[in-house]
């Protein structure tokens, strides 16, 4: 079974591109999204106060996402101890879902990072799919969908790898700006992966 790295910066499209690869039967793993439930973890969740402090707990005593993204995307060194916690149960929970899907028979497998490279993760896999965007694509994407300042998204930005660094580590590239047919692509790579 093909494991497939599915990655590019925020807002590029790689949600739109795995949702292509879930119509066409494909398991994929949305990492980011499996992320965000360590959050839930009393365990990850006292580590993070030990890390961030208590202005990351909401009344409700839950992370407070936006404060922690706040202090996170703005310091590197902040980002780095949020993904020494988080990526080894990511991979943990990875590996599991592997075992899983071996079983059914799947001729290749996804798994979605926004951070495949930075994480080491494209380690873990057979072959990268990188999605591109322009620039402006991606931020006008961003504030629509967040309701993000472009202020904001520019400085997510900043700490991401720039698209040509992905596509030079990738095997496939998509370009999605607003006027490319992701689905099509998408197709294109299924069928090479299938045989």
């Amino acid at each position: 079974m093909i494991k497939l790295g599915l990655t590019g910066g925020i807002g590029s499209g790689k949600t739109t591109v795995a949702k292509v690869f879930e119509t066409l039967g494909v398991p994929v793993f949305f990492a980011d999204d499996e992320a965000k439930k360590f959050l839930f973890s009393n365990e990850v969740k006292s580590q993070l106060v030990e890390l961030f402090g208590s202005s990351i707990i909401n009344e409700a005593g839950e992370i407070n996402k936006a404060e922690l993204a706040s202090i996170v995307f703005n310091d590197k060194e902040s980002l780095k101890m949020l993904n020494s916690l988080i990526h080894p149960l990511l991979m943990q929970s990875f590996n599991s879902w592997v075992s899983e899907k071996s079983q059914e028979k799947h001729q290749y497998i996804v798994m979605e990072a926004a951070i495949l490279f930075e994480a080491g993760f494209d380690s873990e896999v057979d072959k990268v799919l990188c999605v591109s965007a322009p620039i402006e694509d991606r931020v006008n994407r961003v504030v629509g969908r967040d309701g993000a300042s472009k202020q904001q998204v520019y400085s997510r930005l900043n700490n991401q790898m720039s698209d040509k660094e992905r596509e030079l580590k990738s095997d496939f590239v998509i370009q999605n700006s607003n006027k490319d047919m992701i689905v099509e692509a998408v197709v294109k790579i299924d069928t090479e992966l299938k045989n």
